[in-house]
């Protein structure tokens, strides 16, 4: 009698596989399973890769955040202090600069500054025709107001070559800068008139030189003549007599003689005494001298007349 099949075409309880068939679950009859067992979970068991162990790990992870914490601590308050530094300085900075371009009263020091500087760079802020205005007062005979006419302004020189040697030595010596001159005639065309400008460094420096200047008035500037004018005779040997006086800065030369050409040796002492021509000349000189130092209005504030 044969043996009934399985009609569900698995192996029965016990009995061999059916030779040539196979599971309908995809392992071949008559096998053992490959898949592994897993390990049974202990607390003791090893750690997964990459992670540390237990109570050590996480106390170590935990001291690593405390350490970050305090070094962002550390690194915030010293930003901060240097943000208070920078904050600090920059006001100050302003608080300075406010007070320094701020109006203000200037002091006796700042006015007295602010004349000779002004009075300083006269010579080359003003026209040629402001230091030498073209007619000057002067007090003729019996005290009559007369007027100086001005003739021709020469071109700007060096101071060596505008005065005599010995005087040229002196001025070079105290740092002379430059020389301005002009020539006049009087009221009458009778006299002539050379004014001189000798531009030194400062005023200490015009103060020494004049200390060393020679007293004798044979010396000094140089006439400028001006030909086809009634000055156009007026050399060396026609001056009668020099002198200068110390302005800020300048030292203003005079000379004088006679438009006819007259030398000095021509002229008999007591007829140059009794003369106008000196008066005249240093009268024309002195108003010069005074335009050039006259002391300007100073602003009584740093930034003009209000504080």
């Amino acid at each position: 009698m044969k043996a009934r099949r399985s009609t569900t075409g698995l192996p029965r309880a016990g009995g061999d596989a059916t030779p040539g068939r196979r599971n309908p679950l995809g392992a071949s009859t008559g096998r053992r399973s490959r898949v592994r067992d897993w390990p049974p979970a202990t607390s003791r068991g090893r750690a997964a890769p990459g992670l540390r162990p237990g109570r050590a790990g996480n106390r170590a992870e935990t001291d690593e955040l405390q350490q970050g914490v305090r070094y962002r601590r550390v690194f915030v308050a010293l930003v901060g202090v240097i943000v208070a530094l920078s904050a600090v300085v920059v006001l100050l900075g302003t608080v300075g600069l406010f007070r320094e371009t701020r109006s203000r009263p200037l002091t006796a020091e700042e006015q007295d500054r602010y004349k000779r500087e002004e009075i300083a760079r006269r010579w080359q802020a003003w026209p040629t025709t402001g230091i030498f205005p073209e007619e000057l007062k002067y007090l003729g005979l019996d005290r009559a107001q007369q007027y100086a006419r001005r003739v021709g302004i020469a071109p700007e020189a060096k101071c060596r070559d505008a005065v005599d040697p010995a005087v040229g030595a002196i001025l070079s010596e105290h740092g002379c800068v430059s020389m301005l001159r002009a020539t006049y005639v009087d009221q009458t065309s009778t006299f002539v008139f050379t004014i001189g400008v000798a531009v030194l460094k400062d005023e200490e420096a015009r103060v020494s030189a004049g200390g060393e200047l020679t007293q004798d008035d044979r010396v000094g500037v140089l006439p400028v003549a001006f030909p086809g004018t009634v000055t156009e005779r007026f050399g060396v040997q026609q001056r009668q007599r020099t002198g200068w006086v110390g302005a800020g800065p300048y030292l203003v030369f005079t000379t004088g003689g006679y438009a006819d050409g007259r030398t000095r040796a021509a002229i008999a002492p007591e007829e140059s005494l009794h003369s106008e021509l000196w008066p005249a000349a240093r009268s024309i000189g002195n108003q010069v001298a005074y335009f050039l130092a006259d002391p300007p209005k100073v602003p009584p504030c740093t930034q003009g007349n209000v504080c």
